[in-house]
C-alpha cells in the first residue's frame, strides 16, 4: 500500500466519514467511540431506492384498458405515429 497515495485520497474526501471522539471513563482508561454520518444525499437515495422496490413493475390499470380495447375492437393505431417512432427509433441507433 502506497501511504503518499492514502495521503492525497484523504484530503480529497476531507476525512470527515468517521470520527472518534476520545471520553474518558470513571476507571481513568480513555475510550473511542465511533461514529458515522451518511449525508442528506445518500439518504435521498435510499428513500428512492425504497421507492422503486415497492412500486410495481406494470402499471396494471394501463394494461387493462389497452386489453379491453383489444378485445373489444375499439384500439387504433395511427399509421403515421407508428411510421414516425419507427423512424426515430432506427435514426436513433
Amino acid at each position: 500500500m502506497r501511504i503518499g497515495t492514502y495521503n492525497m485520497i484523504s484530503q480529497i474526501y476531507g476525512n470527515n466519514t468517521a470520527k472518534k471522539s476520545n471520553t474518558a471513563s470513571s476507571t481513568g482508561y480513555a475510550s473511542f467511540r465511533d461514529e458515522v454520518s451518511f449525508s442528506s444525499m445518500g439518504k435521498d437515495m435510499q428513500t428512492a431506492k425504497t421507492a422503486l422496490a415497492t412500486a410495481p413493475d406494470v402499471r396494471e390499470s394501463l394494461v387493462n384498458d389497452v386489453k379491453a380495447r383489444i378485445k373489444n375492437g375499439t384500439y387504433e393505431v395511427s399509421n403515421e405515429d407508428f411510421a414516425a417512432k419507427l423512424m426515430s427509433a432506427y435514426a436513433g441507433r
